[in-house]
């Protein structure tokens, strides 16, 4: 038998590259989505703030006029522009390329902060790959909260 070739011999290396290949997409897919988690809680994080200053803004003109009341009143101009200045003052995560104060921010009820955060994750080795075809991960999250006087 030393002299004779088997049809079976190399296969081995073919089904090591196929299960080191399958081992490597996995990996990447869990640092993937661990990442993309992470950015989603600090984007959150960020949110949550923004919000909380927020509702602690005021009318003025409104509260000149008739007073706090039971609660402060709020104006969607006046969420908006304390949570941009809130975003703006925050230092961004490395996890996180880029952030703004995305549509939906404002106050349904005059009482109510409701802040939605966008932004570009940077997730390992995935957001590069992703540049290759000009696209990127976009997360939003959306917060609210409610300053109420007693």
């Amino acid at each position: 038998m030393d002299g004779v070739k088997n049809s079976d011999d190399g296969q081995i290396s073919i089904l090591l590259i196929g299960m080191m290949s399958v081992s490597l997409l996995l990996i990447l897919g869990v640092i993937g989505a661990t990442s993309m988690q992470l950015s989603r809680i600090q984007l959150l994080d960020a949110a949550d703030a923004a919000a909380l200053d927020a509702a602690d803004s005021i009318a003025e003109a409104t509260v000149y006029e008739g007073g706090v009341g039971d609660g402060l009143q709020l104006t969607s101009d006046g969420v908006v522009a304390a949570a941009s200045e809130n975003l703006a003052q925050r230092v961004r995560p490395g996890r996180v390329a880029s952030w703004n104060v995305a549509g939906g921010t404002g106050t349904p009820d005059g009482r109510t902060a409701v802040v939605v955060v966008q932004g570009q994750a940077a997730i390992p080795v995935i957001s590069q790959a992703l540049d290759v075809f000009g696209n990127s991960i976009t997360i939003t999250v959306q917060s609210s909260a409610r300053s109420d006087v007693n």
